[in-house]
């Protein structure tokens, strides 16, 4: 049974989905969101909100649009997100009345060992190359920005500009606003799979429909690459299993973000506090286990002694849909001139949906992208280059 067409169908309701609906529905585009499940409930509920600092200009008299300019790929995509996160997190409250929680709070990244203020001084050095706002603090300054950090904090850096936005309000806001401009939203509609005639995607098949469409957008997340291989496409997106425990203190005991290694501590406007997070190859399972939760624990009790009299109010998991190498796929899928991929964005989804949403907007009307999608494309070669941040 063939149903009308749409303009755009997004395949996959998570923030990456979500912010592509948003974006295209601001152009006047229809677009229809298909989400296996309830809407943004994978990995992009799961997560703990951490925003990375933009890059600075490489003259201060430029506009934020060349804040990239001379930047790696990644980190230009990342720096470019950062700085539209303030813009669209007003624009989403203003025409919904959602708060997303959008906090320039700052954050503290500390080592703990010899081994870990190399590290930590090496990731410094590319925060230097990247125009990214840092300073070094000695010990006694560690103390008096942070007290509650425990003796075990042996080196930290201060990042003023790193930020954190609440996921559930900010996935809320989108999905409000999209629907509101006209975009139909879809949750409970798995995808079974893509019909393609003549070198373009002819329809979108869910149950006993195939939804007929111009346009086409992967973004399922890591269900991504089992749906892509369905029509001859190549795009692993294996899930990467990350937990993360929310703890409740008497008191508010931080005020930044803390980052040790890949583990961190969020601290929320309520005292609460998110810990997080475990990367596992576990396949699809989502349930947290006892190993995974007391690992957090203990890193965060390790690295603020007083957390260890807070409750454990949750612990949680989400599958971060992964790549073949650190970066995200964004482009055309080859040899299907009507299917675009945006997954793969492992760890930092959240993080880098309001760039992905805008390049893809720029592709489906026509536009020139506003970076180079050279670097996110399918067939791209494989690139093992560490990223500056641990999303």
């Amino acid at each position: 049974m063939s149903v009308a067409g749409r303009d755009v169908v997004v395949v996959g309701g998570g923030v990456i989905g979500l912010s592509i609906a948003y974006a295209l529905s601001r152009e006047g585009i229809r677009c229809l969101v298909l989400d296996r499940r309830e809407l943004g409930r994978e990995a992009s509920w799961a997560g703990a909100g951490l925003l990375p600092p933009p890059s600075e200009p490489p003259d201060r008299g430029a506009g934020a649009t060349d804040s990239v300019t001379g930047l790696p790929p990644l980190a230009a995509l990342r720096s470019w997100s950062a700085s539209l996160y303030p813009s669209w997190s007003q624009r989403l409250q203003d025409e919904t009345g959602i708060d997303n929680g959008y906090r320039r709070c700052g954050g503290v990244d500390v080592a703990c060992d010899e081994a870990e203020e190399r590290s930590l001084r090496a990731t410094a050095g590319r925060w230097r190359a990247e125009r990214i706002v840092h300073e070094r603090l000695a010990a006694v300054d560690c103390a008096r920005i942070e007290p509650a950090l425990g003796p075990s904090v042996r080196q930290a850096y201060f990042l003023p500009d790193r930020a954190q936005v609440r996921n559930p309000r900010h996935l809320a806001a989108l999905a409000i606003a999209a629907s509101r401009r006209g975009a139909e939203l879809r949750p409970w509609q798995p995808v079974l799979g893509l019909d393609v005639k003549d070198g373009r995607v002819a329809g979108v098949r869910v149950g006993s429909e195939t939804i007929a469409c111009s346009w086409v957008v992967m973004a399922a997340g890591a269900w991504s690459g089992g749906l892509l291989e369905g029509v001859g496409v190549s795009a692993p997106t294996p899930p990467v299993k990350g937990q993360i425990v929310l703890l409740r203190h008497d008191r508010p005991l931080l005020r930044r973000i803390v980052e040790h290694g890949r583990c961190y501590l969020v601290p929320r406007d309520d005292g609460r506090i998110l810990v997080g997070a475990t990367e596992e190859d576990a396949g699809f399972d989502t349930r947290p286990t006892a190993a995974g939760v007391r690992a957090l624990i203990d890193e965060a009790i390790r690295l603020c002694p007083s957390l260890g009299r807070a409750e454990v109010e949750r612990t949680w998991a989400g599958l971060r849909p992964g790549s073949i190498d650190s970066k995200p796929y964004i482009g055309l899928a080859p040899g299907l001139d009507n299917l675009i991929v945006a997954t793969g964005h492992k760890r930092a989804g959240l993080q880098l949906s309001p760039a992905t949403a805008e390049l893809v907007a720029a592709l489906i009307l026509g536009r020139t992208p506003a970076m180079d999608l050279g670097p996110f494309r399918l067939d791209r070669e494989v690139d093992h280059a560490e990223d500056t941040f641990r999303s």
